[in-house]
């Protein structure tokens, strides 16, 4: 098999030949013996082991069960699975415009019944009135050179964002102050969506923390993510969505949440942080 187009998916196949090799040798045993634990031929192990044949879920249980390592066998499998699609291009998942983007996660949404949210960077599309979804959304289609269909995306997100107010799901989000004060559209439709965003504070399924410049960290700034459920991250970056499904992936985000959390203004104190972003809007 040649090398996949991608180099983060090809170096995340590697990554996993590379753990399953450390596994056989920890457990003492060769290429040629693990095949014949496992039933299959020795070139069969040494292609996983080159990255040259990517395993299937039952090989790796198998290739586990077979070096006594089965308590590693579930992240494993995540990666495997992860490791064609963890990376996503924007690039391809925008080349039709915007509103497919929006579109492709409406699934998850309505699968999902606990969302923790974290950004750094711009107010979550879940809490976005439809005016700064405009103009964020057209700064990333001017940026990125898609096709504009920033109407139809936006339009698109609204529905989507309709999640909110099913009572049966809970949301925790965190946002960073920076995130209240940074300006990517008008002071009027910033001054907007800020009233949006105490007025959603009311919902009872729904929990906002800030973080204040002043407060003294016990974690740095991160890049935005988003946990569904225990199962799965979306952490984006400037060129790739990237959506990572291993449990000690998970868990190492939901730590990080976690942390984060513990130093956000909550109740009074946040609705204090955005009436001085309302403030300095005049």
């Amino acid at each position: 098999m040649p090398p996949h187009p991608s180099s983060s998916v090809q170096k995340a196949r590697e990554d996993l030949a590379g753990r399953l090799r450390e596994i056989r040798k920890d457990a003492g045993i060769s290429g040629r013996e693990l095949a014949v634990i496992c039933g299959w031929s020795e070139s069969k192990s040494s292609r996983i082991e080159n990255a040259k044949t990517p395993p299937s879920d039952a090989d790796i249980k198998a290739w586990c069960r077979a070096c006594a390592a089965e308590d590693q066998a579930p992240d494993l499998i995540a990666a495997n699975r992860q490791s064609a699609d963890a990376h996503v291009q924007w690039r391809r998942l925008q080349r039709s415009g915007l509103r497919r983007l929006q579109e492709s996660t409406g699934d998850l949404y309505q699968q999902t019944k606990m969302f923790r949210v974290y950004v750094s960077d711009v107010v979550p599309g879940f809490l976005q009135t439809p005016g700064y979804a405009t103009a964020l959304l057209s700064s990333i289609a001017d940026f990125r050179g898609t096709p504009d269909d920033v109407s139809d995306a936006v339009a698109a997100r609204m529905r989507r964002n309709q999640v909110l107010s099913n009572g049966a799901r809970r949301f925790s989000f965190v946002l960073e102050e920076a995130v209240l004060r940074y300006r990517l559209c008008s002071a009027e439709t910033m001054a907007a969506q800020l009233g949006h965003l105490l007025g959603v504070m009311d919902l009872q399924n729904v929990a906002v923390g800030i973080v204040p410049f002043s407060e003294q960290r016990a974690v740095w700034p991160m890049p935005t993510f988003t946990i569904f459920d225990d199962t799965r991250v979306h952490a984006d970056t400037l060129d790739a969505a990237s959506t990572l499904t291993q449990p000690s992936q998970v868990e190492l985000y939901a730590r990080a949440f976690e942390r984060l959390s513990q130093g956000a203004a909550r109740g009074a104190a946040a609705r204090s942080l955005i009436a001085g972003a309302l403030a300095s809007l005049d």
